[in-house]
């Protein structure tokens, strides 16, 4: 065991120096990780995690008539024939025999559980092994290996942390299937946008800063504009209770005023007023902060639209530069 450890490290630091002399490029994946985001797998799993339950149920109850059946004939003992209790003796032998040989059958190595589990878990396993495939040819990997297996990995940098490429890849073959052709496209777009991301590890955090920074926004929005929906219904209980008071004053034993009738009025009306205009100024704020979010987006996304342009004008340009420089060399060849 010592040995292949010191293999490991040896090889590992091999790598890293050929990384850094030769540009070797090194990855790795998370199998536990991968599995545990892909939704085909998640609800396999929870589905043979139902069928688990049920089966430690069964053997609950079977373990529980058999203590009931020890405990009676433990009680009765005293009262039985020798040839009864053999009897009964036997049969809680028999049904011990037969919970054993059920567990065996569930839980045990080659059981129900570890089987279900392996052909739910083959089919994700390939995919896994066809998308790291596809990715390393496609960036250029000279290794990946998977953390979780047998492998010990001392230290593990998340910026060679492939994972979540291989759940995308593997999930956009499922939804591809579903797509029309618009979809596809802006699927595709969105590909090419996170794959710019995942090979420059600076973009990538911006990427995050950004994505962390939207929801805080999203966040704050969405908790101002529950305030002021509690606010208006903590208005709304207010002014009912004030007008049923009123209400049952009037047709109370005690006798109310005009003087106090018309005090009571004005005060609920200057109540209701500053309740709706501070509900309406709540509501004002968050519409705004809402249009400027908005406004935000757009301007990011109009932004992204130009550079885009840019881009392909400078694909067109270039392209056909180099068919006029191709057209030149002919004619002179000619």
């Amino acid at each position: 065991m010592r040995k292949s450890f010191l293999l490991l490290i040896v090889f590992v630091s091999a790598l890293a120096n050929a990384q850094s002399k030769i540009g070797v490029k090194i990855g790795y994946i998370d199998m536990d990780y991968i599995l545990e985001n892909v939704p085909d797998y998640k609800e396999a799993s929870m589905q043979l995690e139902q069928k688990a339950q049920k089966w430690k149920q069964d053997i609950e109850v079977k373990k529980n008539d058999i203590t009931k059946m020890k405990d009676l004939l433990k009680s009765e003992r005293a009262l039985l024939t020798k040839e009864l209790i053999d009897e009964r003796e036997a049969e809680i032998k028999f049904l011990e025999n037969e919970l054993l040989d059920y567990q065996q059958k569930r839980f045990g190595p080659n059981g129900d559980l570890s089987v279900q589990k392996t052909s739910i878990t083959k089919p994700v396993q390939d995919q896994v092994f066809t998308a790291v495939q596809d990715i390393a040819e496609a960036k250029g990997y000279d290794f990946i290996f998977d953390k979780s297996s047998d492998m010990t990995m001392l230290f593990s940098a998340k910026k060679f942390d492939i994972s979540d490429q291989v759940v995308r890849t593997i999930t956009r073959s499922e939804k591809r299937e579903e797509m029309s052709r618009k979809q596809l496209k802006a699927q595709e777009e969105k590909e090419n946008k996170e794959n710019k991301i995942d090979d420059n590890p600076a973009l990538a955090e911006r990427q995050r800063i950004l994505d962390e920074k939207k929801a805080a926004r999203e966040k704050s929005i969405e908790e101002k504009r529950l305030a002021a929906e509690q606010k208006r219904k903590d208005y709304e209980a207010r002014r009912k209770k004030l007008i049923e008071e009123q209400k049952a004053k009037k047709s109370g034993t005690a006798v109310a005023t005009d003087t106090t009738s018309a005090a009571n009025k004005t005060a609920a009306e200057n109540f209701n007023k500053a309740e709706d205009k501070k509900a309406a100024l709540d509501s004002i704020k968050a519409s705004k902060e809402e249009a400027r979010l908005k406004a935000i987006e757009n301007n990011k996304k109009a932004l992204e639209d130009r550079k885009k342009a840019l881009e392909e004008r400078k694909k067109k340009i270039a392209a056909d530069r180099e068919a006029a420089k191709k057209a030149k060399e002919e004619k002179n060849k000619n």
